[in-house]
């Protein structure tokens, strides 16, 4: 089973640039509180790079 990574969306893209509301919506968040599960890749992880005051990595319980 390939590694996952569980990111939550939790503050708003409002007044941001329209590259970091195009990430936020690249990884698949459609609504604050969100929580995806994507693949744990360099693709993945290089964008949640770019927006870390947006989105958080959850760990697992």
């Amino acid at each position: 089973m390939p590694a996952t990574i569980r990111i939550q969306y939790y503050r708003s893209a409002i007044g941001r640039s329209w590259r970091q509301k195009a990430i936020v919506k690249g990884l698949g968040f459609t609504k604050l509180q969100q929580t995806v599960v994507r693949p744990d890749n360099d693709g993945f992880r290089g964008m949640v790079k770019k927006i870390p005051h947006l989105v958080r990595i959850v760990e697992k319980d």
